[in-house]
């Protein structure tokens, strides 16, 4: 199986970026940014839209985004389309790192991580939310890898090949393609993402993976009952199989509250720690960069998009305080004020993330 890819252009830093990289992370032992280096975050799944432009993306940089893994494609689609549409993203996003190298370097390592970090840019790690693109076909999943893909969620919302997404009524668990897809994925290093599955689908997928995999965008059952929220039990048997979850920022995930609702996120985030431990949990942030503005006209345009399904009660999807590129800053201040250490608080922020992906993808 062909692809076409462009080649990552590697370019000295511009001018403009000369002072983050002057300030950027002294890399220790440890694996973790030195202490009293500029603050390195790593985003477990975020966007990453090929609109932002510099001075969004200055800000990001400045509130210590690093690292991101993003999503490819759409994770609705099913057979060919699904297989055609993760090809064209893969091409989209290398045209956009090679157009962009003064910001982005497309990620396959840990180690590439480190470089942007030292030189003032933004690691982008590709995701697929799905395994529809490799239909029944193994071998994709070496295809897709040697393209640059590092990580592939089991299952999106509904049934697949592999198993059962969150809203299916019956979760009948991980099939025997699936088995044999977390072994191929294990086999070529590519991380298993159980986000989205349904609760037996996702620990069964922990039992059967050989190597650690990554809740990367989610939330605890026990503080906001959710069907994308996870139960304390998988939390649980993700950590203990040296894997790590993130904590998501989309609100209805994680509260009812509108008002107040970043005290409700740092619940999560507090509890995920007490039930995984602190070297188990992330920041998987699933959101935009941009501002957005709840306007009447903004409202109005989803309702036309939505149809059936919009929900009102659903909107916003942000909390007030990390709405917008400066969000990183905003948590590793709110983590620090909520009494963790500077050095646990580095974890939060991407050292556990750095740790799995050296685990896991070298």
């Amino acid at each position: 199986m062909q692809f076409s890819r462009r080649g990552f252009l590697a370019s000295a830093v511009p001018a403009g970026l000369t002072g983050m990289v002057a300030g950027s992370a002294a890399w220790s032992t440890t694996g973790l940014p030195e202490s009293g280096s500029a603050p390195f975050a790593f985003d477990a799944m975020g966007e990453l839209r090929h609109e932002y432009g510099d001075d969004l993306l200055t800000a990001m940089r400045a509130s210590g985004l690093t690292a991101i893994t993003v999503t490819l494609g759409d994770p609705r689609k099913y057979e060919e389309d699904a297989y055609l549409d993760a090809l064209e993203a893969v091409e989209a996003y290398d045209a956009h790192i090679a157009e962009n190298p003064h910001w982005f370097i497309k990620a396959t390592s840990a180690q590439d991580a480190e470089r942007a970090s030292r030189d003032g840019r933004i690691a982008v790690f590709y995701l697929f939310q799905n395994t529809t693109q490799f239909g029944r076909d193994l071998d994709r999943v070496n295809a897709f890898y040697d393209s640059g893909v590092r990580s592939a969620q089991m299952t999106y919302n509904d049934q697949n090949w592999a198993g059962s997404g969150c809203w299916e009524p019956s979760d009948g668990g991980l099939s025997l393609f699936g088995h044999d897809l977390v072994e191929r994925m294990n086999d070529v290093g590519m991380l298993i993402d159980v986000s989205h599955a349904g609760m037996r689908t996702m620990a069964d997928t922990v039992e059967a993976s050989s190597l650690p995999i990554i809740n990367s965008h989610a939330s605890c059952r026990a503080i906001h009952p959710h069907i994308r929220s996870t139960t304390d039990e998988n939390l649980r048997a993700v950590a203990e199989q040296g894997g790590v979850t993130g904590i998501c920022q989309i609100r209805p995930f994680l509260t009812d509250r509108r008002e107040g609702a970043i005290e409700a996120y740092f619940a999560h985030i507090d509890h995920a720690v007490n039930v995984c431990g602190i070297e188990h949990v992330a920041i998987g942030s699933d959101r935009d960069h941009r501002v957005i503005e709840m306007s009447e006209e903004y409202l109005e345009s989803l309702r036309r998009e939505m149809g059936a399904a919009f929900n009102e009660a659903d909107w916003p999807l942000f909390i007030d305080q990390l709405n917008g590129p400066a969000r990183m800053a905003v948590i590793r201040d709110g983590l620090l004020a909520r009494g963790y250490t500077q050095s646990d608080t580095d974890r939060i922020m991407g050292g556990n993330l750095m740790r799995l992906y050296r685990d896991v993808i070298g």
